[in-house]
């Protein structure tokens, strides 16, 4: 299939991010394997086994957040006596599109993987990406059975999209919405801590949790590495195209919520009490009115409100939030290839910059072409930004990381497909099929693509074992270290580099 590529302000939804890895792997079919039932704190299950993997889909963690609960912190899920059928994933959290999979509000759900063998076993809970507005936890490539087969317990959890979770209500309907634009990282916390109470049920072992996701899944983890509330809920952190710079200030979050307001009485002709009793699907369409026209890139993001998230998170992880705990993160090295095309004047446009404005980017950039001057004009415009996306606010984070006391390992990805207009390029969620060991056979370098994506799956395994990520046949992997900063590099020939990239980091010392 063709790749998407979007400028301005066209971005992948979360279903076309995992369509842009996932190409031969098939789900494991539901109605596959036989019956299995278990007794967990909350209630009993019915899941299914199959080659030695248990698998309990659509299991709620929250109540239902409809109703009265619309907008509302989530609250966790009343237990239950009846045993609850877990063989079929619940609806994806409401979004634009999406008529592929169902959708509801009613989204609160997670999804496990389970060895049959007797743990206790490691723990992986997974954040699925897509910019905060779109994604759902089933997406085939997030089939957590191969985990499994490995000894680690897989969880994928669902979280609130768009207005519903990133959308800051107070403004609208009174001080008791305050701080709902952090909705989504409750909701995520919600499906931690019932991660603690529960995992030992399935064999799991709730002092060896790591979380994790990738793009907007990862830029939660790492902000949540920035939430003190949540620090007991996890032990390690796995970030993949991240950053923790995806948060806004209170003013800049009610200039949001006040701007959605407009476009819901424009659209819906309603008046604002009318968010709390209009169906799911009529908040929609003034959701996509603010993000088409917003000045800024992503306006639905969390909110530093002085209470969950204190500050910039990056400032509390190098306090010390994370002391003790590991981080396995890193980039792609041209994440926007998947994002901008071939139109330089669109290359300080605010829709193509997710953390900074125009102005002081565009100083940066005009500094490329000085370093790369064999690169063209299409390879420095997304080199520049995804720097600026991706990159410089992953190294961020390491650094803090290191600085807090705890322990870092960093990559960047090179490898690229070899054939089709992004065939030279690392692009946005390339690493996910070699992650999740679902490579491509209809690639140019299919043959070296496997080989990859055993070593790195391996390598990811390792880690959430609690051990240093590596694999045989890749060089040692040391920790990141505010010396010399070495990092792997994933390619046919991966190899641990020194000071990457050190001329183009210095453009960004002081930038974001």
């Amino acid at each position: 299939m063709p790749t998407p590529v979007l400028s301005r302000r066209g971005f992948l939804s979360g279903a076309a991010l995992a369509a842009l890895a996932f190409r031969t792997h098939p789900l494991r079919a539901l109605g596959a394997g036989s019956p299995c039932t278990l007794q967990t704190p909350s209630g009993p299950l019915q899941g299914q086994e199959t080659g030695g993997v248990r698998i309990f889909r659509g299991v709620p963690f929250a109540e239902p957040p409809v109703g009265p609960l619309r907008f509302r912190h989530p609250v966790p899920v009343k237990p239950w006596t009846a045993p609850r059928d877990a063989t079929r994933f619940a609806a994806a959290a409401m979004q634009p599109g999406a008529n592929h999979v169902p959708h509801s509000e009613d989204c609160l759900y997670l999804n496990v993987w389970a060895p049959a063998a007797k743990g206790p076993h490691p723990v992986y809970i997974w954040i699925h990406g897509g910019g905060f507005t779109g994604g759902y936890s089933f997406a085939p490539i997030f089939d957590g059975s191969q985990l499994a087969e490995q000894g680690i317990v897989c969880v994928t959890v669902a979280y609130r999209l768009g207005v519903f979770g990133f959308l800051d209500l107070g403004p609208l309907l009174g001080k008791e919405y305050n701080g709902s634009a952090n909705n989504a990282l409750r909701d995520l916390m919600t499906a931690f801590e019932w991660v603690q109470r529960n995992i030992e049920a399935f064999g799991g072992d709730p002092a060896r949790v790591t979380i994790g996701g990738q793009s907007a899944g990862a830029k939660l983890t790492d902000v949540l590495m920035g939430v003190p509330s949540a620090r007991h809920l996890f032990h390690q952190m796995i970030s993949e195209s991240g950053g923790a710079e995806r948060v806004a200030t209170l003013e800049q979050s009610r200039a949001v919520s006040e701007g959605y307001g407009r476009f819901w009485r424009d659209t819906a002709g309603k008046p604002l009490s009318a968010l709390l009793t209009a169906s799911a699907a009529e908040l929609l369409p003034a959701q996509q009115q603010l993000m088409q026209t917003w000045p800024h890139h992503f306006p639905l993001r969390v909110e530093i409100d002085g209470e969950l998230l204190p500050r910039l998170p990056v400032e509390t992880i190098a306090d010390g939030s994370s002391r003790g705990k590991r981080l396995l993160i890193g980039t792609n090295r041209d994440e926007s290839a998947a994002f901008v095309g071939p139109h330089p004047e669109h290359d300080a446009n605010a829709a193509n910059l997710g953390n900074m404005e125009p102005a002081r980017f565009l100083p940066i950039y005009r500094e490329y072409e000085k370093i790369y001057p064999e690169m063209t004009v299409e390879q420095r415009r997304i080199r520049a930004l995804t720097a600026e996306e991706y990159w410089v606010p992953s190294v961020r984070v390491a650094e803090s990381m290191v600085r807090g006391g705890g322990e870092a390992w960093m990559y960047r990805l090179d490898f690229h497909e070899g054939s089709g207009r992004l065939g030279s390029f690392a692009p946005h969620s390339e690493e996910l099929r070699l992650v999740w060991d679902h490579p491509s056979s209809s690639v140019e370098n299919a043959r070296q693509e496997a080989e990859l994506a055993g070593l790195m799956h391996e390598a990811w395994c390792a880690f959430l074992r609690g051990e240093t990520p590596g694999a045989t046949g890749l060089p040692a992997w040391p920790q990141y270290g505010l010396e010399e900063r070495r990092t792997m590099i994933f390619n046919t020939e991966s190899r641990v580099e020194k000071h990457p990239q050190e001329t183009e980091l210095r453009l960004w010392k002081s930038a974001l």
